[in-house]
């Protein structure tokens, strides 16, 4: 942290007399006061990220706050125009490191729209299995990371050992801890290695056995809740204003999930089954938040389940279709979006015929997750500021891209 100007405490602060208002008087003398700016941040990118929010600091409540992002860029965009379809994907799983999977099923998707491509049911029922096991992971990381900001260590242990019991079978089936590059247009790299239905299975059950110990060290406990409940306070109409979606919209009452609203892959099924389920809370505070990402992950552990089972019991087939060796898409445009465990993840693709994009817009959760801050932060204190922030649930590479 670095402080660009300090010149006085803002009024108000506690401690001090209350008499010396800003441009006032007290005790027959006159103190002129200033706001402090503050910088949190850049951060080192092992923590979230190089994300740095300029504070201006009235005493230590906050009167405003600008994110100031870049630091990451990359120009993602850009390389997309530059690279053919199949070479998309391995860039496009990176602005959100933790979503790789979900990432690349938005491209994927894209292109087999433009080019007619019907996916094997196989691989449909695949992708939407490991798409789910992507978003267990990606909450476990926030639910873990969330109480270390606060102050409590113990809760990252249990979330990275349920972390590890899902990744094994993740890093067996692609390869990848992180970076899947799992999916194919048309499909999928290949097929299930041989039992590996039967360890996910075990690692779901284990995952679903554990949950309940974080649950009951961070929910119950009254320091967690004394930092976060009634803190952050996001309402719908802010939303609804700056597009924040996923995890933190649901916090705040918005019932909206793409899964259900528009069905992609195999979840109109599993809707019809009763086993996907819209979780929201009314709150919209800290609290709410963390309280909402633990119950999604029991509701993708329940189709992560339905999955295993639905694939348990298909016949063997194809995971892909076959592909001519030069990849060209059609002329024309579409935009495709997907339920990323952070919020809505969009890809617009616009094809003059070539074997490259024309454009490849993305639209990433992060961003507008972030944008509502100056929104959120003023009138709040520093030590509030932080348990907003992690909060707020946004891996930074994905607001650069």
């Amino acid at each position: 942290m670095s402080a660009e100007s300090v010149v006085g405490i803002g009024a108000g602060a506690a401690g001090f007399d209350p008499a010396y208002e800003r441009g006032g008087t007290g005790s027959g003398s006159q103190l002129p006061t200033t706001d402090m700016v503050l910088n949190i941040g850049p951060q080192h990118p092992a923590t979230h990220g190089v994300l740095r929010l300029r504070l201006t600091l009235d005493g230590e409540r906050i009167v405003g706050c600008e994110p100031i992002i870049g630091y990451m860029h990359r120009g993602a965009e850009k390389l997309f125009e530059v690279r053919d379809y199949r070479q998309i994907i391995v860039l496009a799983n990176r602005h959100d490191w933790l979503s790789a999977f979900s990432n690349e099923l938005g491209v994927v998707m894209g292109v087999e729209r433009m080019m007619g491509l019907e996916v094997p049911v196989r691989a449909v029922w695949l992708r939407t299995l490991l798409a789910e096991l992507n978003r267990i992971l990606n909450h476990l990381m926030f639910l873990g990371s969330y109480p270390l900001e606060l102050g409590a260590i113990t809760p990252v242990f249990y979330a990275f050992r349920e972390r590890e019991t899902i990744q094994s079978v993740l890093e067996e089936l692609s390869g990848g801890r992180m970076h899947y590059m799992f999916n194919r247009v048309g499909g999928l790299k290949e097929d299930l290695p041989y039992g590996w239905l039967g360890r996910a299975s075990a690692a779901s059950k284990a995952v679903r056995g554990r949950l309940p110990d974080i649950e009951n060290l961070v929910l119950g406990n009254e320091i967690f809740r004394a930092r976060t409940v009634g803190v952050g306070r996001l309402s719908p109409e802010l939303i609804a204003a700056y597009g924040v979606s996923g995890p933190i919209a649901r916090a705040s009452g918005v019932d909206a999930d793409l899964r259900r609203d528009e069905p992609y892959l195999a979840y109109d099924e599993l809707l019809r089954d009763g086993v996907l389920r819209v979780v929201t809370r009314s709150d919209g505070d800290c609290f709410a938040r963390f309280a909402l990402l633990l119950e999604q992950v029991k509701v993708s552990l329940d189709l992560v389940d339905a999955c295993l089972d639905k694939l348990a019991s298909m016949p063997a087939g194809p995971v892909n279709v076959r592909l001519p060796k030069i990849l060209k898409v059609p002329e024309g445009q579409t935009y495709t979006w997907t339920e990323n465990p952070l919020g809505i993840n969009g890809y617009y693709l616009v094809s003059r015929g070539d074997k490259t994009p024309w454009r490849l817009k993305l639209r990433s959760a992060s961003f507008n997750n972030i944008s509502v801050l100056p929104e959120m932060l003023p009138n709040t204190i520093v030590a509030d500021m932080i348990a907003i922030l992690g909060s707020m649930f946004f891996v930074v590479g994905d607001i650069d891209k």
